[in-house]
Order: C-alpha cells, then structure tokens, then sequence
C-alpha cells in the first residue's frame, strides 16, 4: 500500500504511527500508475520521514548556497546604505546648472571624492569629480559623466569645467534605501539561497544564516556485475555509473550525501547493510535512494529484502506508465524512507528526473523546478501505447532533436542531452516539426 496522498486511490488507507500506511504492496502485476501520481507518492514518502522534526540551523555564509532558509531576513540596513553615484563623473548642484538650452555652465573642480571616503560639502559654483559608488557630496544632487565635460579628463582642483547646462536633479544618483528600507523584508522563510540571494545577505553584513536542516541522503547500488569505477573489473561485470549519477543529482538540492554504499545480489548482505546504517547516530540517513534490485528477476535484492514485513513498514513494487524508468519501489524501514529506483543507467538518471527531483523541490523548497516548453521536433518520434516515453534529446534554441536510441542503456549518447522530450502515449508516429513537450535541463 502506498503512503496516502492526495492523488492516490487508496488515500484513506488504515495507516499506523505517524501516519503511516500498514504494511503491504503493490506488485508489477497492478496497473501502471501514472506519473503525476507516483511523483506525489514519492513526496508524501519523504514528508514522512524525520526531516522534518531536525531543528534549523544557522551556517555561515560561505556554506549557505543551495540551503533553504528557515527564517526569513529582514534588513538592518539601508541599501544602499548613502546616496552614491551611479557613474564617474562631476557632481553638482542641478540648479547651478541652470541655462539656456545647449549652452554650459563654467564651474570650477574641487578636490576628488573616491569611493570609500566621506566627502566634503559641495561649495557655491563648484563640481566635485566623483567615482561611481562613491558617497554624494552634501549640497550635489547630480551627476554629469566625466565624458560630457570639457576639457576632457577630471581637472585638478580650482581648474575651471564647462558643463552642460540643464542638469536635472536625480541624474545618475542612487539614493540610499533605493533598494531597500531598513527594516522591510529582503527575503521570505522557505527562500532558496541562490547566488543573489547570498549576495544580498552578505549586502546586509550577515555572516551567518538560519536554513531548514539539510535533508541526510544514503545511496545505494546493487547487483553482481557492478563494481566501483578503478577496481579490477571481470569479463561479466560493469562500472557502477549509478552512485555517481545519483550524487550528482543530488548537488543541486539542498541535501547531504551521507555515504554512499553497493551490496551484491545477497540479501543476508542488504539485511546486513540496513542493520548498521539505517540507525546510524548523526549521521543516520533522513532518505535513502537505491538502484536496481527491484524488478522481476531472480536476483532482485533490493525487491525481495524489503517485501519482507520483518525488514519494513510497508513497501511496494510497481510499474509506472513511463519508459525508461518503468519498475519503481517504494518503502519506509525503521521510519525512513526509501525511492527505490531502477537499474539501468539511463533508468537510474531518468527516475531521478522525473521523481526525486520534484520531490525534493515540493518538501524541501529546493531544487528549483525544470521549465517545460512546446517547440518542434526535429526528428520524427514514436511514442508508445500505454506509456508515457522521456526521450533524450538537444534543445538548441530553435527545435529539439532527439540523442541516440531509445535504450536505457546508452548513457554515453544521454550526456550529450539537454532536455528530455515527455511523449504522451500513442499509436501513431509523430512526425518531425510537431510541437511537443520539452522538460529543460541544466
């Protein structure tokens, strides 16, 4: 039985502590769910988890990116904190600029007012030569570009300068509190810190900021014929390309990987695995994502070890209605979640995609959610019935062309994509220059 959720049909399942659904599960045998509905069965799983109940933290600044905060930040400061100038330049008094249209006004330089530095008062008849950013003198209310003035070049101090006459107060000044008021908030609770977002912070003179707990990841890979990339590789096995896949597209999220683990198709060894780190003090995972293991061969460790009511809560096994990525699990051991994802590279890459990713934006705040646009095909496509197919493809700005086969093994031709074509399900081929459905990637 799948956690509750609100796209579910078995929503208001029995359930047992925290809410949870009692032991049971789906087999392949059922039918296909659709995507829409396992995204949100894999966000109602992580809602469940103990995530939620860590406390916030506060982490400085330099660590912050990609974090979501807790609290939201208001500003102490002005920012700008003074009125400043927006270029290099004169700065005057607009009124003693007044004239006759395209005539100039003499005025005689005063000392420089470099960035940095508190400058003097603007005196009768003067223009002070001042740096972009750099505090207005008392009495100037604007700036006329050292370019628009001759001679050409700022003139040492009591040297005379024609500027153009008609200069308008405000010209090339920004005032302090432009952007923001002291006191007003800069940026709301649930924020993702994004590279501005830091930025204004650290505007703000913050150090430190208060973020939601990282959620702690484990992952998993499985199966015989995997071995880590450098070991000594036999004639039947492979490099596991999935730990790295997974840890990659964790690093967008506001995550920790807290270790990363294989098992063999070995179910004492799985067995073995979830008593030592499934409770594993501080460093215990809130999540953990394993591949492969779960479909219905003979050796499906993953599968098989957690169908077991001894080893789980509740767990389930299932087909989602989409190709690549079509065998699914889910399951909560000792009250922690686990996305069970498929095996095969592309599967493992696609799975991540489609359903951890916006899960993760839906419970953590982060990461940011893909942009999904219409555009033509470049190439003709063949949809399947039934199934909703991801296809690899290029984005170049004007169609999107599909990258390599349709297999879920050819990663190689994955790493030249940039989007994946969502292809409803259908009988019909859809020929090229045909609008479809774009998710963008980074």
């Amino acid at each position: 039985m799948t956690p509750p959720h609100p796209h579910h049909p078995q929503a208001s399942a029995g359930t047992t502590g925290k809410g949870r659904p009692r032991t049971g599960g789906r087999s392949h045998g059922a039918a296909a769910r659709s995507i829409e509905d396992h995204a949100g069965a894999v966000a109602d799983l992580l809602r469940r988890g103990p995530w939620p109940e860590r406390e916030a933290q506060w982490i400085p600044l330099e660590r912050a990116t990609g974090r979501v905060l807790a609290r939201q930040v208001v500003a102490e400061v002005d920012l700008p904190p003074f009125t400043n100038s927006q270029m290099d330049g004169y700065a005057v008094s607009a009124a003693a600029t007044a004239a006759d249209a395209g005539a100039t006004v003499v005025l005689r330089a005063g000392a420089p007012a470099p960035a940095g530095h508190v400058p003097a008062q603007l005196e009768p008849g003067q223009a002070v030569p001042v740096m972009t950013g750099a505090p207005m003198p008392p009495g100037a209310d604007a700036v006329v570009p050292v370019e628009e003035c001759e001679p050409g070049g700022f003139q040492p101090a009591g040297r005379p300068v024609r500027i153009p006459a008609g200069q308008s107060a405000g010209r090339f000044v920004r005032p302090a509190g432009e952007d923001v008021r002291a006191g007003a908030s800069v940026l709301a609770e649930g924020t993702e810190l994004t590279a501005q977002a830091v930025g204004v912070c650290a505007s703000l003179g913050l150090r430190e900021v208060l973020v939601r707990p990282a959620l702690r990841v484990g992952i998993l890979t499985t199966g015989d014929e995997v071995v880590p990339p450098g070991a000594a590789r036999g004639p039947a096995q492979i490099f596991d390309a999935n730990a790295a896949i997974l840890r990659a597209a964790l690093a967008c999220a506001p995550v920790e990987v807290v270790g990363s683990f294989h098992v063999p198709d070995d179910d004492a060894a799985l067995r073995s695995l979830l008593r030592e780190r499934v409770r594993a003090g501080e460093r215990a995972a809130d999540l953990w994502v394993t591949s492969g293991g779960i479909s219905e061969g003979a050796f499906e460790v993953v599968r098989k070890v957690l169908s077991d009511p001894g080893a789980a809560e509740f767990s389930e096994f299932l087909h989602v209605a989409m190709q690549p990525g079509g065998p699914q699990g889910l399951a909560m051991v000792e009250g922690i979640p686990f996305v069970c994802l498929p095996g095969n590279p592309v599967s493992t890459w696609v799975s991540a995609e489609m359903f951890l990713h916006p899960a993760l934006n839906t419970v953590l705040g982060g990461p940011p959610p893909r942009v999904v646009i219409r555009v033509p095909s470049a190439d003709d496509l063949h949809p399947l019935p039934g199934r909703t197919r991801v296809v690899r493809a290029h984005w170049d700005g004007s169609a999107v062309r599909r990258v390599g086969g349709y297999g879920s093994h050819l990663l190689a031709a994955a790493a030249r994509a940039n989007a994946l074509i969502i292809l409803p399900p259908g009988a019909d081929p859809v020929p090229a220059g045909s609008e479809v459905a774009v998710r963008l990637l980074p």
